[in-house]
Formats: C-alpha cells, sequence, structure tokens
C-alpha cells in the first residue's frame, strides 16, 4: 500500500471525482446526516463526525447501484459533501436554538436560520480554503481524523469485507429506535428516587443506543468524566439542595417526591452549576491552548512561499483572488442581514467587522487546533462561550451605551453574531480533515472544495426545516417548551435537552435581562477551578453536570463497553495489561476500535433518523389531529412493556452490539474470561490509586545518616 506520505492517486493521474452520481449521492446522504446530527446534538448536547460513516455508506451505496467504474476519489467526494452538512448542523444547533430559550422567537424562523448556516458555512469554508497549502502541504499537520477516513476509504478501494457492518448497524438502530420511540413498546428511559439521611437520592438512565455509541466513540475517558459531572450534580448536590431548602411538591413527606420533583431542583438551581462550570472551562480551554492558537495565527498569515507544486493537479485550489473577493462579498451580505435583524445602522457596521476578524481568527483557530488533536477534540463550546463574551460586550458598548437599543435588540444583535462564528468555526476544522484526507488520496483540491460547498449549501437548506419540525414535534428546550408546551405534553417530560442553546441563552439573559441564578454559577465556577487544579478536562465533566444523570449512565456503558473490548484486544496478543502494548496488540486494538466505531456511528444515525421520522408523524397528527397517524396507534396500539422488560428489551441491543465489535477480536480467548481479567485489573489500579504511599523506616534513614 502507498505510504501516507505519497497520495494513492498520483498527480499525473486523471480519475472521476465530482460525478453527477457523486453530487446526487452526496446530497441525500448530507441531508440524512445533517438531520441525524441535528437531533443527536438537541438531545444530548454531542455530536459525532460523519465522515468515516458517510464513506462508508457511499461505497456501499454505489456498489449496491453496480456501479462497475466507481472510484476512491468519487467516495471521497462523496464523504466530504455529507460530513459538510453535519458540522455545520453541529454550529447552527448549539446557537440557533437559543433565540427559542430567550424567547424571542416562538418557532424556528426558517430564512434567518438558513441565512446564518450559509453565511457562516460559506465563510468558515472560504477561510480554510485560503489556509489548506499551509497547513496541509508545508506544515504537514497529522489531522488524525482525515488519516482515519484515508485508512477506511483504501480498505474499501481493496475490497475489505468488514464496511457492511454499517449497515446492519443501520438496520437495528433503526429498528430500536422506531419500536421505542415511535410504537412506544418500551419504556425509553427507567428511573427512581429513594429516601435516605434526611434527603431523596436518584438512580436511572436512558435507553438509547445512540447515547451508548456516543459512550463507544468517546472512549472510556472522557465517558467517565462525563459522567462523574453527572453524579456531582444530580447525585450530590440536588440531594444537598434539597436537604437544606426541600422539595418542590410541598408535601413535606419524602416518600411522596418523585423523579419529577427531583428533577424540577436540578432544572431551576443545580443546572446553573453547569453554566459557571462550562464558562470558566470554555474560557481556560482557550487560554490553555494560546500557544497553539498563536502559532495558528502566526502561520495563517505568513504567506505561502511554495510555487514549485503550483501547476499539479493535486495542488490546484480555488483562485485565492477569487476567494478573496467571496469573502469580501460574504462581509456585505453579513452586514445587511445584520441591519434587517436588528435595524440599526451603526450595529451592524460594528458587527459585520467584528465578525469579519473574529471569523478568521477562529475559523484558522479551528483549523490548526483539528490539525493537531483532531475536530473531535476541537473547543467549539469554549471558542463559541468565548465568542459570547466578547459579542456581549461590543453590543453593549455600541448598542447599548452608544445607540441606546433595548433589550430584545440587543439580545438578537449578539445571537446572531455568535451564531455565524460558531457556525464558521464549526466547519472549518472538518473542512481542513477533509482536505487533509484529499491530499492523501491524491484528490483535486478545487474539486474537493466545491464539494465542500455543495455540502454547506445543502446542510443550510436543511438545518431550518428539521429545526424547525424537531420544535413542532418536541419542543427545542425544556424553558422554550414551558413557555410554549404542546397540547399533548405539557409537562414537557419530551422536550430535547439542547444543553448549549440553554447554556448560551442563560448566558445572554443574565447580561442584559439580570435574572440569572448567580450563587449557582458561582458555585459551578468554583467547582470548575477545583477540577483545573486537579488536571480534570473541566469541560467534559461541566457538561456532565449540565446534562441529566439519565444521559450520563449509558455514556459511561459506552465507555466501558470500548474500554473492556480494546483491553481484551490486547490481552489475546499480549498476555498482558501491564507495559507497554506490542505493535500487533496495537494493530489488534486499532482493528476493533475501528469496528466498533463504525457500528456505533450505524446505530447512532439509524436511531436519531427515526427521531426525525417520528416527529414527522407527530406533526402531522397535530395538523390534522387524525386518530391513527400516530405509529403508537396502529394495529390497536401495541402496548408499553413495563421498566424490567424494557431493561431486558435494551440489553439485547447492547449484546447485539458487543457481538458485532467483538468480532474483529483476535481469535483465541473468550470475552467472558476477557471481562474477568480487565475488572481484577482495574480493581488493582483502583486500590493502588486510593492506598496510602508507604512510610519511610525512620530508623533505617538515621543509621543510613549516621554512616
Amino acid at each position: 500500500m502507498s505510504g501516507l506520505g505519497e497520495p494513492w492517486i498520483p498527480a499525473g493521474s486523471n480519475v472521476k471525482e465530482l460525478t453527477a452520481r457523486v453530487i446526487v449521492i452526496g446530497i441525500l446522504l448530507g441531508a440524512l446526516m445533517t438531520a441525524a446530527n441535528a437531533y443527536l446534538g438537541l438531545y444530548v448536547g454531542m455530536t459525532v463526525s460523519a465522515s468515516i460513516p458517510a464513506a462508508v455508506m457511499s461505497m456501499l451505496i454505489l456498489r449496491g447501484l453496480n456501479f462497475k467504474d466507481v472510484t476512491i476519489l468519487e467516495n471521497n467526494s462523496v464523504q466530504t459533501m455529507a460530513s459538510a452538512g453535519e458540522s455545520l448542523a453541529a454550529g447552527v444547533i448549539f446557537t440557533v436554538p437559543a433565540l427559542l430559550v430567550l424567547g424571542i422567537w416562538t418557532d424556528i424562523q426558517w430564512a434567518d436560520t438558513f441565512l446564518i448556516a450559509i453565511l457562516g458555512g460559506l465563510l468558515g469554508t472560504m477561510f480554510t480554503i485560503a489556509l489548506r497549502r499551509l497547513f496541509i502541504v508545508e506544515e504537514a499537520l497529522p489531522y488524525p481524523e482525515g488519516v482515519a477516513c484515508r485508512e477506511v476509504l483504501v480498505a474499501g478501494e481493496k475490497g475489505g469485507t468488514g464496511l457492511v457492518a454499517i449497515i446492519y448497524a443501520l438496520i437495528i438502530g433503526a429498528t430500536y429506535g422506531w419500536m421505542v420511540k415511535a410504537f412506544k413498546a418500551t419504556h425509553s428511559e427507567v428511573q427512581d428516587v429513594a429516601s435516605a439521611l434526611g434527603t431523596r437520592f436518584y438512580a436511572g438512565g436512558e435507553l438509547s443506543l445512540a447515547l451508548l455509541s456516543v459512550g463507544y466513540i468517546v472512549g472510556l475517558r472522557i465517558a467517565s468524566y462525563i459522567f462523574m459531572g453527572g453524579v456531582i450534580g444530580y447525585a450530590i448536590l440536588v440531594p444537598i439542595y434539597g436537604l437544606m431548602n426541600g422539595f418542590p411538591n410541598g408535601s413535606g413527606i419524602l416518600n411522596m417526591i418523585d423523579a419529577k420533583d427531583y428533577s424540577i431542583v436540578w432544572s431551576e438551581q443545580i443546572r446553573y452549576v453547569g453554566v459557571g462550570a462550562m464558562v470558566v472551562g470554555g474560557v481556560y480551554t482557550l487560554w490553555s491552548m494560546r500557544k497553539t492558537i498563536g502559532e495558528g495565527l502566526a502561520k495563517s498569515f505568513r504567506k505561502s512561499d511554495g510555487t514549485d507544486n503550483e501547476l499539479l493537479r493535486t495542488e490546484m485550489d480555488l483562485p485565492l483572488d477569487k476567494v478573496m473577493m467571496f469573502c469580501g462579498i460574504l462581509v456585505v451580505l453579513i452586514f445587511l442581514f445584520y441591519w434587517y435583524a436588528t435595524g440599526n445602522l451603526v450595529m451592524a457596521m460594528a458587527g459585520a467587522l467584528f465578525l469579519a476578524v473574529v471569523s478568521f481568527f477562529f475559523a484558522a483557530v479551528a483549523g490548526y487546533i483539528a490539525g493537531v488533536v483532531g475536530s473531535s477534540n476541537s473547543p467549539i463550546s469554549g471558542m463559541t462561550i468565548a465568542t459570547l463574551l466578547f459579542t456581549i460586550g461590543l453590543v453593549w458598548v455600541v448598542g447599548g451605551l452608544i445607540m441606546n437599543m433595548g433589550e430584545k435588540e440587543m439580545m438578537v444583535a449578539t445571537m446572531f453574531i455568535a451564531a455565524i462564528v460558531a457556525t464558521s468555526a464549526a466547519i472549518a476544522g472538518d473542512v481542513m480533515q477533509d482536505l487533509k484526507t484529499g491530499h492523501m488520496l491524491g484528490a483535486t483540491p478545487w474539486r474537493q472544495q466545491i464539494a465542500e460547498i455543495i455540502g454547506v449549501v445543502v446542510g443550510a437548506l436543511v438545518i431550518g426545516p428539521v429545526l424547525s419540525l424537531l420544535h413542532n414535534a418536541f419542543r427545542i428546550s425544556e424553558t422554550a417548551c414551558l413557555a410554549n408546551p404542546r397540547a399533548s405534553d405539557p409537562t414537557c417530560s419530551d422536550a430535547l435537552i439542547a444543553p448549549q442553546a440553554e447554556l448560551i441563552g442563560a448566558i445572554v439573559q443574565g447580561a442584559f435581562g439580570g435574572d440569572l441564578n448567580l450563587p449557582m454559577v458561582l458555585l459551578g465556577a468554583v467547582i470548575a477551578i477545583l477540577l483545573i487544579r486537579l488536571s480534570m478536562p473541566v469541560m467534559s465533566v461541566a457538561i456532565g453536570i449540565y446534562l441529566p444523570l439519565s444521559l450520563s449512565v449509558p455514556i459511561m456503558a459506552g465507555g466501558i463497553i470500548s474500554h473492556v473490548l480494546l483491553s481484551s484486544a490486547r490481552l489475546r496478543v499480549d498476555g498482558t495489561l501491564e507495559g507497554k502494548p506490542t505493535p500487533e496488540a496495537k494493530f489488534a486494538v486499532k482493528e476493533v476500535q475501528d469496528k466498533g466505531v463504525l457500528i456505533g456511528a450505524g446505530f447512532i444515525a439509524g436511531e436519531s433518523l427515526m427521531g426525525v421520522l417520528y416527529a414527522v408523524f407527530i406533526v402531522a397528527d397535530n395538523r390534522w389531529k387524525n386518530n391513527g397517524i400516530l405509529p403508537s396507534e396502529w394495529f390497536g396500539g401495541i402496548g408499553q412493556l413495563g421498566g424490567g422488560w424494557s431493561l431486558i428489551f435494551f440489553g439485547w441491543f447492547v449484546a447485539v452490539f458487543i457481538m458485532l465489535s467483538a468480532r474483529s477480536l483476535p481469535k483465541k480467548g473468550n470475552l467472558l474470561g476477557d471481562l474477568m481479567f480487565v475488572l481484577s485489573d482495574a480493581a488493582k489500579r483502583l486500590k493502588g490509586v486510593f492506598t496510602p504511599p508507604k512510610l519511610p523506616d525512620f530508623g533505617e534513614l538515621r543509621a543510613k545518616s549516621e554512616d
């Protein structure tokens, strides 16, 4: 196989890339990935990269349609378009729904959402096109996810049989999602509270394959920190608050307080601890990366000095002068958009100029950091929070002090600026990862850049209707739901969490409305400082505090499954988990990890798409008031299993997930024996952590000193 330093397709070869069939499939997959990740992000506050699943699905679709002459660069173009839509969704869903939280919108405005997505997405894409040669060719940053996607595409080109696993995962994930969400055949969550020590304690968890898969993909380390945050918020702070202030039902009888009363304390009080922790964590994350950010910015302003390969097919970007001209046009369009949104000419000019500078800053930062640590580890949340704080300062000075704008107008100006910057930064890291994949495969940059633009346009067209559909079906955020609940769900039990949107709404409301729960925010800031002092990933823990514990439980379960399977792979090759793994063990671990990621991505896409499809039925039922439209009413109503049977039903699907992922394990050994060994090793390590160090023998030390 060709080495990573030389392209798979030589520069002198001309093969098909951006063909008509590629554009059609890329548009369809891009729309599906945008919808699935929008649902997942609003459900749990996390999205997953669509590059590898899109690459696999592209290969399977093109082969399934019996195209005999499909090229690896065509598959690369499809995954480029699909992943662009997914990244665009991540930037939009973390910010635009905050307009619902603030009460500025009562429903998703399609036109405004499209303008935010298209302007931010295209601006981020244009800026990273200008930085491609510098970061990818001259600096040769590693871009780990781009390398991984290249490996998948090459494996498919060579006829890898394991790639079909994602199709099974899609079908299984969709089946489970439809049974739980649409047919309501089982509970989607099991939970209970019990009284002890003068207060109440909670236990429960979501029965979600998508969340389980998220935990597998992020791994045990990150999953455990998210779970720890959930324990801090739900299992420690809520009981303490209830002990000191009581629970909201007013009965005074602990046994009468249920999970709903328990969650009210969390939603009205403890979640603001997560707000404070995330604000401090976001700012600290950027501060801790200041050297990396500085290097990225310095290099982004340094003019490229390479000219030898400019005429090679593999080095032909879109013309830089045209790219910069288009950036100027986008800034003018953003100015007009702000003028239309705020009705204030001076605020629009200040906002457009501020955004042009800040967008380039964060596009360069996101592109560079993605090259060093990967898109999944790029601190987009931290960048968004930092942007929000700077934007609040700008709007407060220009809009409040100079132009005397009203509270609502200042909130609108702040949100629209932050939304476009967040979208621009979210797309930048993805574009760079895709361009890295194309560079190693031998793609033509300008063709791949056009594919990125097509993907951005598709995502921008799809995201507004999808958000509107989800809001009308479930309500996006509990805050927006309580202000305008659905008739069929007055308690807002089905509302999507949308944690980032709630966070941003709380910060903006507190800045301009003055009703932020300041004591709890300050407590969160103190907790974040303690976490920083303990060298823990503060943002992961903060997200766990902000999310209900029920969401963290399946994520933790997925992380544990990942750890056991990866440890099993190493154990079967090396016979031990101590010391450095051998190269053979590293290869075995990678095989299992890659298979699990593919299956997890399929489960996520399957379950999430069923959530979106179910939303269509809910909206149709609300519109026509026709009994029998909802799937739960088909066949006379299937009926719902109890909590215990729901757990068994979920457990069967978890077992299928483990079975499919374990197929890549080396054949010798058995999983049950490996599990016992891993548990024993974990217990030994845990004992070592909590065992105090052995005190020195002072008599022996004294004797040595006398000698």
